[in-house]
């Protein structure tokens, strides 16, 4: 079974429900707390293994390669005071092997994975959506890794969800379940409520074989007219094994300005430096 080397980060999008805010800025570059969103789906992937880091991006999202790139003249001034940026946030910047594809047409999740082809090649890769932020140990990629590593096949992070939420995430028809491994027998994208096969939705995390890319290049438009991954999933269930992994740990929705906001604050607590404070400032409020 070949190693999960490669991640695919679709931050093609405008961001539209955080504008004014990302007006000039990538919604992906917003902070929680005092790290930008993408950070920690990097962060996260490297935990996993991954080597090399493939965004595809569009227009107006340079400030997330000058992110990753050195900053000589801030990682000099910080030298000088003795700090440095490692130091800062316990983590390197850079996460190592960047490649950037341009999704030149925004028409989709799975249009924007399908640009990444040539960089993903024959190899099985993961999918991470910075806008689910996951928070836990080991992290929600790690998990899915280890999974992998016993199941094979393709494999997606599910979460359940409220039946009247079906119709906002791709909806799981589960077959046989042992612990956080769900055996995947059918995806459908945004039932309504009375037609959703159950309540275990995706959620943005993917481990997927190669095999995906060749179905995106023939497939259609499907929901909200554009070329949904989920679509292309379902047509691959039954060729290959398919299961779904319940993370263990906490997502919060930072598409969403509320759950961008408690993400915010539920991080915020959790850190040593600023939590009493906030904490306190919580309890006056």
């Amino acid at each position: 079974m070949r190693k999960i080397r490669k991640a695919v980060f679709p931050i093609g999008g405008l961001g539209t429900r955080f504008l004014p805010a990302t007006k000039s800025m990538p919604k992906e570059m917003l902070p929680i707390v005092d790290r930008p969103l993408i950070q920690y789906a990097v962060d996260e992937a490297r935990e996993a293994g991954i080597e090399q880091f493939i965004f595809v991006t569009g227009r107006g999202k340079s400030l997330i390669d000058d992110h990753f790139d050195h900053a000589f003249e801030l990682e000099e001034t910080m030298a000088r005071r003795g700090k440095s940026l490692l130091a800062l946030d316990g983590t390197r910047s850079s996460p190592g092997d960047i490649s950037i594809v341009r999704q030149q047409d925004p028409l989709g999740l799975g249009h924007a994975v399908w640009c990444a082809r040539r960089i993903v090649g024959d190899e099985p890769f993961a999918v991470l959506l910075p806008d689910d932020l996951m928070v836990g140990e080991p992290g929600c990629l790690k998990q899915m890794v280890e999974a992998y590593a016993e199941l094979g096949g393709n494999l997606i992070c599910t979460e359940e969800v409220p039946f009247e939420d079906t119709a906002k995430y791709g909806i799981v028809t589960p077959g046989a379940r042992a612990g956080a491994i769900t055996e995947v027998k059918g995806l459908v994208e945004k039932p309504a409520p009375e037609a959703a096969p159950s309540r275990q939705a995706i959620i943005g995390r993917y481990i997927l074989q190669p095999e995906v890319m060749d179905v995106l290049s023939s497939q259609e438009e499907g929901a909200g007219g554009e070329i949904q991954l989920t679509d292309a999933l379902a047509r691959m269930i039954g060729q290959q094994p398919f299961h779904g992994v319940n993370f263990a740990g906490k997502r919060y929705d930072c598409g969403d300005k509320s759950g961008f906001v408690t993400a915010t604050i539920a991080l915020a607590l959790a850190r040593p430096d600023i939590g009493p404070a906030v904490r306190a400032f919580m309890a006056t409020a």
